[in-house]
């Protein structure tokens, strides 16, 4: 089954509209336009709420440090870095 591309998209440009279409647009603009508005208080409100969530989530997650015995380094240029290349190129000692 061959399909020719410009032939489908000429047929689909010359077909006439549906008729649904005719007032889509209209009416999508008045749903937007019934909706209710939020005040600037509100706005305000909301962004100082994100806001200070932040900062909570942020002092939470740093005050409680990870046990000792699972602190591992795995930083590219520390002392030990068990994932480095040439340490998984030895293989199992």
């Amino acid at each position: 089954m061959t399909t020719d591309l410009d032939t489908l998209l000429d047929r689909l440009r010359t077909a006439p509209l549906h008729p649904g279409l005719a007032g889509l647009e209209e009416a999508v603009l008045s749903r937007i336009a019934a909706r209710p508005q939020i005040s600037v208080a509100t706005q305000v409100r909301l962004g100082m709420a994100a806001a200070f969530g932040a900062v909570l989530l942020g002092v939470v997650s740093t005050g409680f440090p990870p046990p000792a015995a699972a602190s591992v380094t795995l930083s590219p240029f520390g002392p030990a870095n068990p994932l480095a290349p040439s340490t998984l190129l030895v293989g199992p000692r």
